[in-house]
């Protein structure tokens, strides 16, 4: 089992992973730290407060990307009838891509950002009520 040292929100973690994940590791701290950052840019602060606002963001990205998935798998199947069958042409091995990462600010992200926090003071209230 390999051990990969990530830095979020300033903290080290040292998380334990598959051999050969780490990239995978690394690459998804790196999108909790960015989803942490644009938290901070609109002025929440608190380290439960930024993890908590960061994890809603990613679970309302992951929900839609689902919701979406599900919509394409319920749809009507089109016809391929007017489509020519693909010809078989040789291909050289391609290596493997580079991946990048490029962050994209949704143009809706403060209002979700904001939809988000209202959700989680409702759920903190509660909590306090209970």
């Amino acid at each position: 089992m390999a051990q990969v040292n990530l830095q979020i929100n300033g903290y080290n973690y040292l998380v334990g992973c598959e051999d050969g994940q780490e990239g995978h590791l690394a690459a998804m701290a790196k999108l909790l730290q960015s989803r942490i950052d644009s938290v901070k840019a609109i002025g929440q602060h608190g380290e439960a407060r930024l993890l908590l606002l960061a994890s809603l963001l990613l679970a309302d990205e992951l929900h839609d990307k689902e919701a979406a998935l599900a919509a394409a798998a319920h749809a009507p199947a089109q016809t391929t009838a007017a489509v020519p069958a693909p010809v078989a042409t040789p291909v050289a091995p391609i290596a493997e891509p580079e991946i990048v990462y490029v962050n994209v600010i949704d143009p809706d992200f403060d209002a979700t950002v904001h939809r988000l926090a209202a959700k989680a003071e409702e759920i903190a209230e509660a909590l306090e009520r209970a």
